[in-house]
Parts: C-alpha cells; sequence; structure tokens
C-alpha cells in the first residue's frame, strides 16, 4: 500500500526489453532499497529486482505495459517515486494500491498564478463511475482531491508544492498520465453490483 505522497522524482537511467516485458533501471537518491520491496513509480506498484546505493532496477509484465506509461518511457524520464507505507507511518493522502486502471489524457491547463487545473473531458466508464466530488484519484502516484466531477470527466487542482516535487509540472495537453480510482469505491461498487444482479453469497456457511 502507498499513500500517494510522493517521495522523490527519479529518473529512467536504462530500459532493457525482456522476452515479455520490460526491465527498468532507475536512479533515485533514496537510500538503500531493500531487493524485494515494493515501490511505486508513477503511482504503478513494482518490485525491486535489484539494489544499489543509487539506483534500482524493476520487471514489467505485458499486463503493465499495456495500461501504463511505462512503454512511453525513455532514458532520462523523470518518475515519481514512493516507497510503500510502512506500519505507523502518517497517512497524508489516500489509500493507493499501485494498480494503475489505465491511462487518460489531459485536454486543458489552466495556470492560475502559481497553481494549476487539470482537466480531463475524455473519461471512460469504468473510471468515472468511482468518481465523487471531493474524493480521491491518484495521478502518476500522486494523491488529488476532484475538484470537480462531470458526465465526461473531471478537474483537479495542483497546488506549488507538489508541481514542485513531482513530475506533473511537465504535463501539457494532450499527454497521459496513470489514474488509479478510489479502491474502497471499486470495493463497494463491485459488491452492490453482486448483489443486484443476484450473485451474492450473503454468508461464508
Amino acid at each position: 500500500m502507498f499513500t500517494g505522497i510522493v517521495q522523490e522524482v527519479g529518473q529512467v537511467k536504462a530500459i532493457k526489453a525482456l522476452k515479455a516485458g520490460l526491465s527498468l533501471e532507475i536512479s533515485c537518491q533514496m537510500g538503500s532499497l531493500e531487493l524485494g520491496e515494493s515501490i511505486a513509480v508513477d503511482g504503478v506498484c513494482l518490485t525491486v529486482t535489484e539494489a544499489h546505493p543509487q539506483a534500482f532496477s524493476c520487471e514489467l509484465s505485458p499486463e503493465t505495459l499495456a495500461l501504463t506509461l511505462a512503454n512511453q518511457y525513455q532514458v532520462g524520464s523523470p518518475v515519481n517515486l514512493e516507497r510503500a507505507l510502512a506500519l505507523g507511518d502518517r497517512m497524508g493522502g489516500h489509500w493507493v494500491t499501485g494498480h494503475v486502471d489505465t491511462l487518460i489524457q489531459l485536454t486543458k491547463k489552466e495556470i492560475l498564478k502559481e497553481f494549476w487545473k487539470l482537466e480531463f473531458s475524455k473519461v471512460p466508464d469504468a473510471v468515472l463511475n468511482h468518481l465523487v466530488h471531493k474524493g480521491s484519484i491518484a495521478l502518476n502516484g500522486v494523491s488529488l482531491t476532484l475538484n470537480a466531477v462531470s458526465p465526461l470527466g473531471f478537474e483537479v487542482m495542483i497546488i506549488p508544492h507538489t508541481l514542485e516535487k513531482t513530475n506533473l509540472k511537465l504535463l501539457e495537453e494532450g499527454d497521459s498520465v496513470n489514474v488509479e480510482v478510489d479502491w474502497m469505491s471499486k470495493l463497494i461498487v463491485q459488491t452492490v453490483d453482486r448483489i443486484m444482479k443476484g450473485k451474492y453469497e450473503p454468508t461464508l456457511a
């Protein structure tokens, strides 16, 4: 589990094609990572397969490549990084699983002095079904609040601190972002759907 509070912007150092996926080497200043630990890269939960003092490697499956920005990475690409939540850590954002749902495109970027308003108006129903006004969403692994939700999409406001500390500051209209909707909404919606369709067993007996 993660919180959507980015700890560092790392950089893709090397990309290696595997038989059915990719291996990434990412430089960072996060200190010593442990082999096998989970880390969120632009909101994608990945496993550290090699750990070095100022870098780590991870492998991406075909499923991950199909649903995320990973196919767009080049050497030098900046990526948001967050280590997995430890017991007792402060919960600054919201529960983020690192299981990205899909990609969506930025429709409009409006700069309001030091703040940015980002609008996404071509959002698939599978995402829209889980959005509520003032609810939470993760974009490139960044925990954000939904300022507005419409039948076609949503908007978020990016504060100066978030712009400084994440790669969202590089977004231009037409760019894609990894999106993960609130996992609690998924649980509620899917459970209610099963009940309505008569496919829910009320007890385990």
